[in-house]
């Protein structure tokens, strides 16, 4: 694979940032787009442009089928059994919620259990707090281990016979764990449990096979994975999209409406409210096209590679900590540096062109449980490279002198 020629791709790092070479390394909060899936955003509403799913002139049925082919893409993508078990949102937080709603509106009583982690984004936790709040359901925390591994043998523990679902992370946007969801899926399918995946973090870096998984739900973002904003996928197995309610009313959901009574279209239909993202959905297809001309196996490997090389630079840099050390990790890495807080690192890592996070990523109870309030974190995408790694290592130098 030749990454020089992907890197050339993306038009953003023609530019330059404070006078320095952009490096980005901020792919887990959001990640750049190719120039395939900026033209075809373009040319969609240059000259295609149409509502989908009403109107039957030329435009209207073009849009809904390259809507519609979308929806294909993602189903071969993950490997879901059907086009109608993927659902459109405008992001993997509405995905969650979606489910959170519709699930707890259903199967949801005072004294039900929610079974999570301590790896959790806001997103896969913030939902099932609505539920505390509104039914009086319980939530418990599977906990980790001093590595950032879930440990499932705890995990397994905290299953009862009053737990209604298990909702966990795929991949950590912290500690960069790999979570082995086909082992948590079989333990919670054991006690007739269904499972519901955040998928964000681990879409864009290993092969997702969600029939393999035997998931019940998973939730991802497509500007996670080099395509728009305002996308976000929910697959969720058949028999849940038949049985739970729709989680938002209008136009396009219906099959019938009189005044007595409404008929509910069928999925995918039954959950896709209103105007879609349409220009997006249909340019995400893009995104897909371009992580599939890689290869999953391809870009696993390289970034693999670039993530092993950073860890390894950065080891040897004193007073720099790396936050977990987990048995399968991902290619993102947060960190410490002694004495200085994570927002004066990236501030002054600014300053030198490379672009990383700092805070608690939107994971609070996992720095807690960390005894940090926050963390600098580098995360890799399939632009990036040894050369950008070399720059973060010489911009910390550079933040390190600035604190001598």
């Amino acid at each position: 694979m030749n990454i020089e020629n992907i890197k050339s791709q993306f038009p953003i790092f023609s530019q330059k940032i404070n006078g320095k070479p952009l490096v980005y390394l901020d792919s887990s909060n959001s990640s750049q787009k190719p120039i395939s899936v900026i033209n075809r955003l373009n040319d969609f509403y240059k000259n295609e442009f149409s509502n989908i799913g009403r109107s039957i002139h030329s435009l209207a049925v073009n849009a809904t089928n390259k809507f519609e082919e979308t929806r294909m893409s993602v189903k071969n993508f993950i490997n879901a059994k059907s086009i109608d078990e993927i659902i459109f949102t405008k992001n993997a937080t509405e995905s969650m919620n979606l489910v959170a709603t519709t699930f707890g509106q259903q199967n949801i009583v005072k004294g039900d259990e929610i079974l999570v982690t301590e790896l959790e984004h806001h997103s896969n936790y913030v939902p099932w707090h609505f539920l505390r709040e509104r039914k009086g359901a319980i939530i418990k925390f599977a906990p980790i281990n001093e590595d950032g591994d879930i440990i499932t043998d705890e995990l397994k523990k905290l299953i009862t016979s009053k737990t209604k679902i298990v909702a966990v992370t795929h991949l950590s946007n912290v500690t960069g764990t790999i979570v082995p969801i086909k082992e948590i899926v079989e333990i919670a399918h054991k006690k007739n449990v269904p499972v519901l995946v955040d998928g964000c973090q681990a879409i864009p870096h290993i092969k997702v096979d969600v029939t393999d998984l035997n998931c019940d739900f998973y939730a991802f973002s497509g500007h996670k994975v080099y395509g728009p904003t305002g996308v976000g996928v929910l697959y969720a197995k058949k028999k849940w999209l038949e049985k739970l309610p729709p989680y938002i009313g209008g136009g396009a959901m219906i099959s019938e409406v009189k005044k007595g009574k409404i008929v509910y279209a069928s999925p995918p239909e039954k959950y896709e409210s209103g105007t879609m993202s349409t220009a997006e959905v249909i340019a995400f297809k893009e995104s897909i096209k371009f992580m599939e001309s890689i290869g999953m196996d391809n870009l696993i490997k390289h970034e693999d590679k670039i993530k092993n090389y950073a860890l390894e630079k950065l080891r040897k840099i004193n007073s720099v900590k790396i936050i977990g050390n987990p048995k399968n990790k991902a290619g993102v890495i947060a960190f410490t540096i002694q004495g200085i807080h994570p927002h004066d690192i990236a501030t002054i890592l600014d300053d030198d062109g490379v672009a990383i996070r700092a805070g608690h990523h939107c994971c609070q109870i996992l720095h807690e449980k960390l005894n940090l309030t926050a963390t600098a974190r580098a995360s890799i995408g399939v632009y990036n490279n040894k050369d950008d790694i070399d720059m973060l290592c010489k911009a910390i130098d550079n933040c390190k002198k600035i604190f001598d």
